[in-house]
């Protein structure tokens, strides 16, 4: 597949007025708001639950703006398909649609499989990348996100339409930014500011930054480790003197397994839970995982608790002395396991089994047919960085 396609496109750059006046003239199937569920909720209740799922709302006072003046504000998050996927894209990134899109939101999920292939994951073939990307949304399916309010777009289908208008974004991002500017956002990538990055990866942040524009998202939903380009954005949007700027709502990320991991790692197995890990495998990893008596602080296994089964579940059930004990809030366990009077033992089964409880759907989803052969095609893929 070419970069791009549409041979007619001229990529000049203008001024943001001119962009401005485009952007909305361009009607795209994916904006259409017809089927979308609608919610009775308060405005206040609307942004409650919103900022539930950020570690860090940018902001607050914009967001409960921005719900009164839309029922179907623009939500964006973008995924590279880059091997299989663990519980922090998989069942994080479903409770956390699930919660916006409760809210009326539209959901709009940019399959970013150029920038895969710019990051060279897969080893830069776009045609694995593309099947990844298919595997991940069978498994969103799988584990119960709700899709009325959600919306894929393939990066390389929308921008090969669009082309114009993207690129004509990309290149205004780009000349109002430093060199040193853009490298600071390429930690987005999973890369450093000191690695020896390709001249691919140098745009990569650029057209990041565009999606938001060009998918016209009133809210960018990414994880913390996204930060950085979306401010990007945001500076962006001021400097332009654009009317509102996208809601920046980052989530958490959750930790790898061992001890030191800030968050899981594709490329090292055992720091991290997949979608589709058999019963098995989830007991072993959870019983060599790093969990310090008393120590709640950099702890995976008290992170897991929170951020994955009380979330989802809205309560963490465990067995202590023998004793079955169903805590309804997460501070009351954090509190007691400080205290000592929950062991680390008692707490990994208790994730452990609340974890193959939540993936169990995932597993027999992928027992049979084509997701079956689907799942066997990318474990033989090579996870490449």
């Amino acid at each position: 597949m070419s970069f791009v396609t549409n041979k007619t496109a001229k990529f000049t750059t203008i001024d943001l007025k001119k962009v401005k006046q485009t952007l909305p003239k361009v009607v795209k199937a994916s904006d259409s708001e017809e089927g979308l569920k609608k919610s009775g909720m308060s405005i206040e209740e609307k942004v409650r639950i919103a900022s539930s799922v950020g570690e860090e709302v940018l902001t607050t006072e914009e967001l409960t703006k921005l719900y009164g003046a839309k029922d179907h504000p623009i939500v964006y998050d973008g995924f590279e398909p880059s091997g299989r996927m663990h519980i922090a894209q998989g069942v994080l990134r479903a409770i956390n649609v699930n919660k916006l899109t409760s809210t009326g939101c539209m959901f709009k999920f940019w399959v970013a499989d150029w920038f895969a292939q710019l990051n060279n994951k897969m080893g830069g073939d776009l045609e694995k990348i593309r099947t990844v990307g298919q595997y991940m949304i069978e498994i969103w399916k799988a584990i119960g996100m709700d899709m009325t309010n959600v919306r894929f777009l393939w990066a390389s289908d929308e921008i090969n339409t669009y082309a114009e208008e993207y690129w004509t974004l990309v290149m205004d991002i780009a000349r109002a930014n430093s060199l040193n500017r853009i490298t600071r956002c390429c930690t987005i990538m999973g890369r450093k500011e000191e690695d020896d990055m390709s001249a691919s990866q140098i745009f990569y942040p650029c057209m990041q930054a565009a999606d938001v524009f060009f998918l016209k998202a009133d809210i960018c939903q990414l994880g913390m480790d996204q930060r950085k380009v979306n401010m990007l954005a945001r500076e962006y949007a001021k400097d332009k003197k654009m009317r509102f700027k996208p809601v920046i709502i980052s989530h958490h990320m959750l930790m790898g397994l061992k001890e030191g991991q800030e968050k899981m790692s594709k490329s090292d197995p055992d720091s991290a839970i997949f979608m589709e890990d058999s019963k098995e495998d989830v007991k072993r990893k959870i019983k060599k995982a790093y969990c310090p008596p008393e120590i709640v602080e950099n702890n995976p296994i008290m992170d897991y608790a929170k951020n994955i089964l009380f979330a989802y579940n809205g309560r963490f059930d465990i067995t202590v002395d023998g004793v079955a004990k169903s805590y309804k809030e997460y501070e009351v366990l954090e509190a007691e396991y400080k205290a000592g009077s929950v062991h680390p033992k008692d707490l990994k089964e208790a994730v452990t089994n609340g974890l193959n409880v939540i993936l169990q759907p995932v597993r027999d989803h992928f027992a049979s047919g084509e997701p079956k052969a689907l799942l066997e095609k990318i474990k033989k893929f090579k996870v490449t960085r």
